[in-house]
């Protein structure tokens, strides 16, 4: 059955409402060479808004500041029915040590930096941007529950750090009965599928929502993309392009076209847009509360909300799923495999909880 922007869903252990498709920021202003001036993201605003979305996600240093600045602007006559998100602990200030990371200075002044340029007396939602190997679990919550506290923040959450550390955060906030973590943020598409091996079950089973970003692979799975694009320029004629980019990142490969591929043939016979059958992908998975959509234009913005209205067959399902299939690696391909299935129940059957 096709979704709607206003089929609102729980964020994890929360009573929080969210849209399944969430409204990236980092494309307000263009301070970073790329994205919307103030009108267009005006217009990216008020469709998103209109068509019922309530989930707005940006950071306190995306364009210099001008997309908190931008969203805080947009958003002031709607403040209370919207769900603003941001981050902390990138660099704010080039040569100063404490302007980034993840430590009680820096969270404090990017907080209060944030509340500024979104114009706002709270943040609904604040995840930790990047993990910080200098800085200890029980600073992080700590300086995060006393802002709780404060009411300067409303939900907590932690975006690109590794299973296991998140795990342990949360049994740290739960035993000492300090703010829980209620999203994980993380990079996740058909051709990047590694967050299943551990950061997606483990975000079920402690009760964060998982909301993906960067669900069109850098646009690689928008089709745009072919065999003539793999083969980098050289030092006289590199473009500086997303294309560069990409094959930079290594994100342009053989592999990834191929599941590009895949998506393109799958739309052709719904009838819809690779990047439409990309993103209704990631809503597929019952550990995705919603998905991050970016776009610099109404148009592109539009193409992204159709994904909403995709429903797969088995058959397609089955062909994308073939094509984008990641090796889960030990101890999880053990797990699943018929000897281990043998050898703990003997061909039993044994219904599940999930």
């Amino acid at each position: 059955m096709a979704l709607t922007l206003d089929a609102y869903r729980l964020l994890g252990r929360s009573g929080l409402r969210v849209s399944p498709l969430a409204l990236g920021a980092a494309t307000f202003g263009t301070e970073w060479g790329w994205g919307a001036e103030r009108a267009e993201a005006r217009k990216l605003f008020d469709h998103y808004v209109g068509s019922g979305g309530n989930l707005i996600d940006t950071a306190d240093t995306y364009t210099d500041g001008s997309s908190e600045r931008l969203l805080g602007e947009f958003a002031h006559e709607e403040r209370e029915r919207l769900v603003l998100a941001t981050k902390y602990s990138t660099l704010r200030r080039p040569g100063d040590p404490n302007s980034g990371g993840g430590h009680r200075k820096a969270l404090f002044g990017s907080v209060e930096g944030s509340l500024r340029r979104l114009d706002t007396d709270y943040l609904d939602l604040l995840y930790l941007h990047v993990w910080d190997v200098r800085t200890s679990a029980e600073e992080v919550l700590r300086g995060l529950d006393d802002l709780v506290r404060q009411g300067k923040v409303l939900y907590v959450a932690i975006a690109n750090t590794p299973a296991w550390q998140v795990s342990r955060m949360q049994a740290i906030a739960d035993l000492r009965g300090w703010s829980p973590l209620v999203a994980l943020q993380l990079e996740y598409s058909l051709i990047e599928r590694t967050a299943e091996r551990d950061l997606i079950p483990m975000a079920r089973e402690l009760g964060l929502g998982v909301v993906p970003y960067s669900p069109l692979g850098g646009g690689v799975l928008s089709g745009k993309y072919g065999p003539g694009d793999l083969t980098a320029p050289g030092p006289a004629t590199g473009d500086g392009t997303r294309r560069s980019h990409n094959l930079a990142l290594g994100t342009l490969t053989e592999r990834n076209l191929a599941v590009a591929e895949a998506a393109r043939k799958v739309a052709a016979e719904l009838g819809r847009t690779p990047a439409q059958v990309a993103l209704a992908w990631t809503l597929r998975n019952p550990g995705v509360t919603t998905t991050l959509i970016g776009a610099r234009t109404a148009a592109q913005l539009e193409e992204n909300l159709g994904a909403l209205d995709v429903e797969f067959t088995p058959a397609h399902l089955a062909l994308l799923d073939t094509a984008s299939a990641i090796d889960l690696g030990r101890p999880h391909d053990l797990l699943t495999s018929d000897h281990i299935r043998q050898v703990t129940t003997g061909g039993l059957r044994i219904e599940t909880r999930h």
